[in-house]
């Protein structure tokens, strides 16, 4: 595992007479994000597992990030709490880190019941029957299994278990379906087999244990997608903020994350509600969640999409822009065992947004914004925070999973506040063109 030196390092707060609160995926981003918080000073922010430890190749080994964990929270000889703001492995660590310690934190139960897509679907379906697409299991290795899922295309299908949708494909036809299928029989297993092993190691349900399908299928679900941001502590069940997901036009891939919503109190209402029934349904506790929706607006109706038994990190930017504070305040205050506490609107801006800059088309890295380039537009926008994904010279199949969906790749991450929305859209564009980043799109084999 690669060891992380200089300037990151050097930025850790070495205090002994702090509270020790360990990482699992600290990075620098999020780093200064916790190092903003009100009252942080209180806190030494340690690495139970660094971000480029658990992300960055295709298999994942838990016991191998357990003991890293474990070796260097021994060595620091206290631990007050643990926490993460990334999915799987961060989000299933925590939880067997935490019982270790006799620290607050959810259940691993409660956390895979929501992780496990196909597991959560049931639990879903049990609570809130009418706001579930159907959905169905199949095996990848039967020949025949197109005509069994009994479904209509377009629909999607996807891993029993994944993150940032690698290996969920929408099916437009049999043909298709097959071509895809090609694919995920070379990499499903990279994806359950550390799955496989919490629920070996741990006695999970045997039911889902045993499950030798490795995908479901299940019905598209349309309109306006957003994210509910929440907590539960004891019998308290808050939503505390809701994000607007806005997808690139014709396509399925994100455009942006934009706060605060701009659906009616009515519908912000709802969501809150259904929120607080699936979640008690889960049995999740002492944990940030964060659940995802679509609002048809034409039949009025609400459809869950996902549970993620943790604070969204790509939405903490814009709560600290809006509200004057991230909510990784949220996921430390549970961590600490105290009260979350209330999101006043206290920040510069009215409105924020996280831009996701894609491309199509894999190719060859050929230029990146150079230092000079991105303090130049960081002069002109204070509160711009950018993240570069690429290098130059680097091939894009070759990015890390977590900057890629099954349609493109994630070359830069752009956070951006305005007093309007439209504003923020400007902001954007002005920024995208003043900054060089070029792709070759004809160097398409690595060869």
């Amino acid at each position: 595992m690669m060891i992380i030196r200089g300037r990151f390092c050097q930025k850790l707060n070495i205090m002994t007479n702090r509270k020790k609160v360990f990482v699992v995926g600290l990075d620098e981003f999020n780093l200064e994000k916790l190092n903003n918080l009100p009252g942080s000073g209180e806190c030494e922010f340690l690495p139970a597992v660094y971000f480029s430890e658990m992300r960055g190749s295709e298999k994942v080994s838990l016991p191998e990030l357990l003991n890293i964990a474990y070796k260097r929270i021994d060595q620091a000889g206290k631990i007050d709490a643990v926490v993460t703001y990334f999915d799987f492995p961060g989000s299933v660590l925590v939880p067997v880190i935490a019982e270790k310690y006799s620290l607050p934190g959810p259940s691993l139960k409660s956390v895979i019941k929501c992780e496990h897509k196909y597991w959560s679907r049931m639990i879903q379906q049990e609570a809130i029957p009418d706001n579930v697409p159907a959905f169905k299991a199949f095996d990848i290795y039967d020949d025949n299994a197109y005509d069994k899922i009994g479904f209509t295309p377009p629909y999607w299908i996807k891993p029993v278990k994944s993150y940032h949708s690698y290996l969920a494909y929408r099916i437009t036809g049999p043909d298709q379906f097959k071509e895809c299928i090609r694919e995920v029989r070379q990499h499903i297993d990279s994806i359950i087999e550390p799955f496989t092993h919490l629920f070996r190691e741990y006695g999970l349900s045997e039911e889902i244990s045993g499950l030798e399908e490795k995908m479901f299928a299940e019905k598209e679900i349309t309109g306006h997608q957003c994210t509910a941001e929440g907590y539960v502590t004891g019998s308290e069940i808050e939503v505390y903020g809701v994000v607007d997901t806005v997808r690139i036009a014709g396509r399925s891939s994100f455009s942006r994350y934009e706060y605060p919503s701009s659906l009616p109190r009515d519908v912000l209402d709802r969501i809150s509600g259904l929120s607080k029934k699936v979640i008690a349904h889960t049995g999740l506790n002492n944990s940030a969640f964060n659940i995802e929706y679509f609002y048809n607006e034409e039949s009025g109706r609400l459809m869950l999409l996902e549970i993620n038994p943790r604070i969204s990190q790509a939405h903490t930017d814009l709560f600290e822009k809006v509200h004057g504070r991230s909510h990784h305040q949220t996921m430390l205050n549970l961590a600490l065992n105290r009260k979350p506490g209330r999101y006043d609107f206290k920040g510069d801006f009215n409105f924020a947004a996280h831009f996701m800059h894609r491309t199509f088309r894999p190719g060859v890295v050929l230029e990146v914004p150079r230092e000079k380039e991105i303090n130049k537009v960081k002069s002109r926008y204070p509160d711009l925070a950018i993240k570069i994904n690429i290098k130059k010279g680097m091939h894009l199949k070759d990015m890390a999973p977590h900057h890629i969906d099954s349609y493109s790749w994630v070359l830069a991450n752009i956070f951006l506040g305005g007093q309007s929305r439209q504003e923020l859209i400007g902001k954007y564009h002005d920024v995208i063109d003043n900054l060089t980043i070029k792709i070759d799109h004809g160097k398409n084999d690595q060869g």
